[in-house]
């Protein structure tokens, strides 16, 4: 699900710390730098300005860790 973010989605993103990348996920192996799986990250990897992030992409097996 791909969704464009705008200032009220960033102001929640930080009121409520939404986790959202995959770095944030129960399935990202540190030790690869990649999804357990194998499913590809580019459009999920946290962004190094969150300013600069035009819209988010929901990964369909995100899990919180």
């Amino acid at each position: 699900m791909k969704l464009p973010v705008d200032r009220v989605f960033r102001d929640e993103r930080v009121r409520y710390v939404l986790k959202l990348h995959c770095e944030d996920c129960a399935l990202w192996d540190d030790t690869r730098d990649a999804c357990a799986h194998g499913y590809p990250t580019d459009e999920h990897r946290a962004p190094r300005d969150a300013e600069s992030d035009q819209r988010v992409v929901f990964c369909k097996d995100f899990e919180v860790a």
